[in-house]
């Protein structure tokens, strides 16, 4: 199993309730704010790189250990592989932590279309995981309208 807590071993209502929570965690104002929050936490990185399966190793982060390093959180106390600790840690919904880390850790980069239109994986480097994640985050935070 992976640090996300996600197998490939998952269908039918159990999915469509997890999706719905990772929704409603997205959507909700507790979310929202975490992710404006992260937004810049990432902005404000002075290398813009992300590592996987850690919340930090030698100084470098992942999505959610750019944020905690912000914070001032001491993350050789959270459990990176748990994340019902990550969550807690944290402060948001299981479901939005696992999906970041899910996010972070296991999309494998970016499928472009090459010149004759045929789809091609570009696999993830540090630096264009970090700008992969910041545009998820980005891309999850719901504009208010004046």
């Amino acid at each position: 199993m992976s640090r996300s807590g996600y197998s490939d071993d998952c269908s039918g209502w159990g999915l469509i309730c997890w999706r719905g929570a990772v929704a409603s965690a997205i959507r909700g104002k507790r979310g929202q704010a975490f992710l404006v929050e992260l937004r810049d936490a990432l902005d404000a990185m002075p290398d813009k790189r992300l590592v996987t399966d850690t919340l930090e190793a030698d100084g470098q982060f992942c999505t959610l250990g750019a944020l905690g390093a912000k914070r001032g959180l001491d993350m050789s106390l959270i459990d990176a592989h748990d994340r019902e600790s990550v969550a807690q840690a944290f402060g948001i919904a299981e479901a939005l932590a696992a999906e970041i880390v899910f996010e972070n850790d296991e999309s494998p980069g970016q499928f472009v279309q090459d010149d004759v239109g045929r789809w091609k994986l570009i696999r993830d480097t540090p630096e264009s995981r970090w700008q992969r994640m910041r545009n998820w985050v980005e891309s999850h935070i719901q504009q208010v309208q004046p």
